[in-house]
């Protein structure tokens, strides 16, 4: 038995804006091509070989011979072509469009009153088992991005009906769909048909979903609950010190900040950029780490994570995320100069989830050290605070975050910063568009020795850390807990391997 959270939207992966939930679920229904090693070297699934193109902008992709859908459909390259096509296409409406936007024809097909049927130009299927993908330009990145659970196929039937999809999945991975009760529980199991590369020795997960991680951690304890991969926050100083369960604390790939919406007012412009400066400079983040986590995080340096290629902890030259009272209220004071402050600032979290109380020292100390009213913002539901943010009626700032699915800077930096990933396109909630950055974005991705990429992607972050479209606060480490009788272990990104847990 797994605890879980009850996924955004739905199973449509697709269709979901949120970073973490629902993720548990949709990497035990589906394999994807590859996944990414630490080395980036590629663990094949679904494919057998990758050939890339000299100049780097076209793949040629082969696919096994031997692989399924759970009802029987053979999956193809037509089955991809169609898939990636029906995520990109904006008269589709789905909210991780702009990760396909490297395909040659995304953008002939943003067109929200478009044809719904439209494919990606950029696509070939040469036959059953081979699809070639031209881009539009080339991405160093791109490799690593056709692992992430966005670019996983659909059958025929689902991109006819994708709402009824969202409740009834049809998965080609280890487990199959054995029942969905929406605010319950989603139960899987094993698929005896299932022939890719992932051993399963147990019958199946039992993914039960909790209104609040305090709830699922007082069943761990009575052993009522198998495997917790996250900790409550009131529970993070003695956890590891519990007898009877198992507990896990190790550096993981969680990037944590808030996001100060594009739009918000006072925060537009000059004015803005004060503020947001004057923001980051109020956080407390090395006490909030100690008196709140119990040290299992650590105050952010950038905008990646400890364990992607690119993490940096010499980035911010300049002390911007650093605890300083008094630049904060000289630089508050420079925005007041331009527009005097009113109201009250506000960072929303979910009443579900664990953040109440970071959120709540976090607001106590930007009303600290700059003197205004400041104060917790609680949605009562993680639903209902994706809704806020992607329906862009929040009013407020907001918690946010990113744990990308492959180890790569690109994995961060676009789908929550980039232009095309505004609008409700992808990850950047907050509308964050700068020229200078996306720039730098592309020539990045266009760069194909990895170090040098890595470089222009350190460029980027720095016009971040000017522009603060987040706060950064810090990096989580991967906070588990199971059973004493539970076997479980990690990845190197901090995720169970479900299909190895055995009790």
């Amino acid at each position: 038995i797994y605890a879980i959270e009850e996924p955004i939207t739905s199973l449509n992966w697709y269709n979901n804006s949120s970073t973490d939930l629902g993720k548990q679920v949709f990497q035990n229904l589906y394999d994807p091509m590859w996944k990414s090693n630490t080395d980036g070297s590629l663990d094949y699934r679904l494919a057998k070989s990758v050939d890339i193109s000299e100049d780097g902008t076209t793949y040629t992709l082969t696919l096994r011979d031997d692989i399924f859908w759970s009802d029987g459909e053979k999956i193809t390259a037509d089955t991809y072509a169609k898939s990636w096509s029906f995520a990109a296409n904006a008269a589709n409406g789905q909210v991780g469009a702009s990760i396909f936007e490297d395909i040659q024809g995304y953008d002939e097909l943003q067109d929200a009153s478009g044809s719904k049927t439209a494919q990606l130009s950029g696509l070939t299927v040469v036959d059953d088992t081979t699809l070639k993908v031209k881009l539009k330009a080339s991405n160093s990145a791109f490799l690593y991005k056709i692992g992430d659970i966005a670019f996983l196929p659909m059958p025929s039937e689902v991109i006819k009906n994708p709402k009824e999809y969202g409740q009834k999945p049809i998965g080609n991975g280890p487990y199959k769909l054995k029942a969905y009760k929406s605010g319950e529980e989603i139960i899987l199991e094993k698929d005896d048909s299932y022939k890719g590369p992932r051993e399963v020795k147990n019958a199946g997960i039992d993914f039960k979903v909790y209104q609040s991680l305090d709830a699922a951690y007082s069943d761990l304890l009575a052993d009522n609950l198998d495997v917790l991969d996250a900790i409550p926050t009131s529970a993070l100083k003695t956890y590891q010190n519990e007898k009877n369960i198992t507990a896990v604390s190790k550096p993981g790939p969680s990037f944590s900040a808030f996001t100060i919406s594009q739009n918000l007012k006072h925060f537009q412009g000059e004015e803005g950029k004060y503020r947001r400066q004057a923001i980051a400079h109020a956080i407390d983040r090395k006490n909030i780490a100690g008196s709140i986590f119990g040290g299992t995080v650590t105050p952010a340096t950038d905008f990646l994570a400890p364990v992607i290629k690119g993490y940096d902890t010499d980035l911010d030259a300049d002390g911007v995320l650093t605890y300083d009272e008094t630049k904060a209220k000289e630089l508050w004071a420079k925005a007041d100069a331009i527009s005097p402050w009113s109201g009250t600032f506000r960072i929303a979290y979910s009443a579900d989830g664990t953040d109440k109380e970071w959120v709540e020292a976090a607001a106590n100390s930007i009303r600290n050290a700059l003197g205004i009213d400041a104060e917790s913002y609680p949605f009562a539901t993680s639903k209902e605070l994706r809704s806020a943010i992607q329906e862009r009626t929040i009013d407020a700032a907001f918690k946010s975050g990113m744990q990308s699915d492959y180890p790569h800077p690109e994995g961060y930096l676009v789908q929550a910063y980039d232009s095309s990933a505004a609008d409700g396109k992808g990850l950047n909630n907050g509308d964050y568009k700068s020229d200078e950055f996306d720039a730098l974005i592309d020539q990045a991705a266009a760069e194909t020795d990895l170090d040098k990429a890595v470089s222009l992607y350190r460029q980027s972050e720095r016009v971040l850390l000017k522009d603060l479209p987040v706060i950064p606060l810090w990096y989580t480490n991967v906070t588990a807990a199971s059973a004493k009788n539970v076997e479980v272990s990690y990845n190197y990104m901090g995720v169970p391997e479900y299909n190895t847990i055995v009790k």
